[in-house]
Formats: structure tokens, sequence, C-alpha cells
């Protein structure tokens, strides 16, 4: 028998590469492909669906916005913003929460860096423990932490400020900065730090020389995480102030219970503190993403 009948015989899906095979797993794929993607629009959908609602609660006019059934369609109006802006001290609060945010990110970077770095660089038994210690009071309850911060700064004189609201937020997140950043720092090869320091720079140069520039995309998103967690931070807010220094989730929960106005305003106020966080974290996606995967296979 010759090649070209051997080549004639054999069955049409060996002479087509399994193409028969192929063409019935096809359907099976794609309808696997409909599912998964109708229940991560279902996911997305009921997430989102808060937001939405209070977005719409927010720009319906008062007499309509609680309805009950709601109504869907209306002409709407900006009025709970105004409001907001014009009968609320909202632009303080706001003020308040972006310090506390920005100086609580400041001083836990200035702090984590070199602690990160030496935690990376001198690995031992003593390291491992102050790893353990970090993660030991990163996951002790709230109040267990706010309430002594409390007795602190009402002694130190220092209750009802911004700067005593961003102390205990460094204090707070201090561990978990440590923890990423130390992630970060133990990708970097040692013997970038051996060839600096044969080049005459002591521990610190070459931490201010070498480590910090090639740790850029690790400090910018250990400084995200930091300032997202502060900018919504809501427990230690309430404990730690009472009036000069509130923050904006505080405000919020003050508003709820009150009037139909009211209660508008804290939903605009919600919006105005939810979409910068939203934009911010989706300008900043790749780092977080990073953040997540540090560590994950080295370190």
């Amino acid at each position: 028998m010759s090649t070209v009948e051997k080549v004639e015989r054999r069955p049409v899906s060996a002479r087509t590469g399994g193409s028969e095979s192929d063409a019935r797993r096809r359907p099976r794929r794609r309808g696997r492909t409909y599912l998964v993607g109708g229940i991560l629009v279902l996911v997305c959908w009921a997430m989102l669906s808060p937001v939405l609602w209070t977005a719409m609660a927010v720009t319906k006019p008062t007499d309509v916005a609680f309805l009950n059934p709601p109504q869907f369609f209306y002409q709407p109006t900006l009025t709970a913003f105004v409001d907001l802006w014009q009968t609320t001290l909202f632009y303080q609060y706001l003020i308040n929460t972006l310090v506390v945010a920005l100086l609580s990110t400041a001083a836990a970077l200035i702090i984590g860096i070199p602690a990160a770095y030496a935690l990376s660089r001198f690995p031992g038994w003593v390291s491992a423990v102050l790893l353990i210690a970090a993660l030991v009071f990163r996951a002790l309850p709230r109040f267990a932490v706010v309430l002594p911060m409390y007795d602190l700064s009402r002694a130190l004189g220092i209750y009802d400020t911004t700067f005593a609201v961003a102390a205990a937020l460094v204090a707070i997140n201090q561990p978990f900065s440590i923890w990423l950043l130390r992630n970060f720092f133990a990708e970097i090869p040692k013997e970038l730090d051996e060839a600096a320091m044969i080049d005459g720079c002591t521990r610190f140069a070459t931490l201010r020389r070498v480590m910090i520039p090639l740790m850029g995309p690790g400090i910018l998103t250990a400084g995200i995480f930091i300032f997202l967690f502060a900018f919504q931070e809501y427990l230690t807010a309430t404990i730690l102030t009472d009036v000069s220094a509130r923050t904006v989730p505080v405000f919020i929960a003050t508003q709820l219970g009150q009037t139909l106005p009211m209660l508008q305003q804290a939903g605009a106020a919600a919006m105005l503190l939810t979409l910068p966080v939203i934009a911010f974290a989706f300008i900043a996606q790749r780092y977080l993403v990073a953040g997540l995967n540090a560590g994950s296979v080295k370190g």
C-alpha cells in the first residue's frame, strides 16, 4: 500500500488534527465563558448597587428621594451638594481628612522604610520576633489599640487634633507598611548593597542612594495603601476627635438618623468621599496589584 493510500484511509479527524473534537469542545467553552461572564456581571452589579443607589438618592429632590416604592424617573438636582457646602463645615472636615491622611502616610513611610530595610537585610530570630509582633499588633481589635491612645491624647493635651489622629493611624498602619516594604526590599539582590559598601557607602548611604531609588514603585504602593486606609478611617477619628479635628467619615455618621435634608447631605458627603478614592484606585491600580503580589514568589 502506498503512502498516499495510507493517508487517504486515515480518519478525517486524524488528518485534520482533531478538528472535530475541537468543534465539539468549542460550544462548551463558549457556554462556560458566558456563564462566568454572567456571574461576574451579577457580582459587579451587587457591589456597585449601593453606590448607584446613593447617587440616585442625593440627586433627587428631597420630597421624592426616600419614597417607597422608589421613584426611578425624576429631574436630577445638585441641591444636596450645594446645601452640604453652604450649610455645614464639610470643607473643614475634608481638609482635616486630607491632613490626617497625608501626615500619617508621610510618618509611616519615614519610619517604615529603614525598619523594613533592616528586617530584610538582617534575617534572624530577632527579625522574626519583630515581624510576628507587628503582625499580632495589626490583628488586635481596633478598640484595644485606640482606647489607650484616647487616654494618652487626653493626658498630653492633644485630644481633638489632627496630629493625635495621624499619630494613632501611624501606630495602627505601621505593621502593614513594614511587612509590605520588607517584601519589596527582599526582592532587591543583596549584591547591590555589597557593591555600594565596597565603593565606600555606609548602610544609611546605601539605603538613601541605592535602595530608595530602586524602591520607587514599592514606596509608592505602600504610600497609596496607607493613604487610603487613613482617608477612610472612622473608628479612630470618632474616638480621638470632638469638633475641631472631625473628619468626613465622622461627619457622615453624625448626619444619619436626622432630618431628610441632613440624610441627603450625608449621602452627598459619602459620594464626595468615595469618588476620589475610586478615581485614585483606578489611576494607581498597577501599583496596588503590585503591592498585593509583593512577596508571593520570594521574600
